[in-house]
């Protein structure tokens, strides 16, 4: 009689043991949903407090924060102002030559062209004595000089400009004292030139056609199909 007692006793204490572990086990998915919901929502208020955007990026179920950023970007590009194409460009570059000389785009086919007409060194000078006028070390700025000199204004110089003799002794007498302002006298003259010969005849080559008779086909076709 007593070690059936006993028995039961032991039966009732595992049974009990059984229905707590079971508790527990049932409990856990749902205490692991609540830290990763709690997780999720504090990397949202992390990226709504770091964040520079003027709008909220928020996290999608399931998505890193590294998403999340690339997400905000495509957004961006939307917004961002369309740029017109060479071709489009173009168009101004006939205005004068100075609307020519301050586009990157028209200063390449400019140079493309010259180099077909054997006169490129007229531009490479113009270009070189604009990159000489930012020089802010006066320390390099006679070494500066010189080298330009000897690559574009001295008597036989590997790409020696088209410049009268006297303006080449004014541009000489100038390197004892370099400046900024040394060879304005013989860029002027070189710009005036180009402005003059090249300019013209560069509007006229089958090069600068052929980018602006793009541009009206293009526009011709989208009045066409508004």
């Amino acid at each position: 009689m007593c070690r059936g007692l006993t028995a039961l006793s032991t039966c009732l204490e595992r049974a009990k043991l059984l229905k707590t572990r079971l508790g527990i086990l049932l409990h856990k998915p749902e205490l692991g949903h609540e830290a990763e919901s709690f997780s999720t929502s504090e990397q949202g208020t992390k990226l709504r407090k770091t964040t520079g955007h003027s709008y909220t990026m928020e996290l999608r179920s399931g998505e890193s924060s590294g998403s999340v950023r690339e997400r905000e970007k495509e957004r961006g590009k939307g917004r961002r102002r369309p740029q017109r194409n060479s071709s489009e460009e173009a168009l101004e570059w006939k205005k004068s030559f100075d609307h020519l000389l301050k586009s990157k785009n028209g200063v390449a086919t400019f140079h493309a062209f010259l180099k077909t007409e054997f006169s490129e060194e007229n531009l490479e000078f113009w270009l070189a004595c604009e990159e000489f006028k930012k020089s802010r070390s006066k320390t390099k700025l006679s070494s500066k000089a010189h080298r330009i000199f000897k690559e574009f204004v001295q008597n036989e110089a590997p790409k020696e400009v088209n410049i009268d003799h006297e303006t080449r002794e004014i541009t000489r007498k100038n390197l004892t004292a370099a400046t900024t302002t040394c060879f304005d006298a013989a860029q002027a003259k070189t710009r005036t030139l180009m402005e003059k010969d090249s300019y013209p005849r560069f509007l006229k080559s089958t090069s600068y056609q052929g980018l602006t008779e793009q541009v009206i086909s293009h526009s011709t076709s989208k009045r066409l199909h508004t």
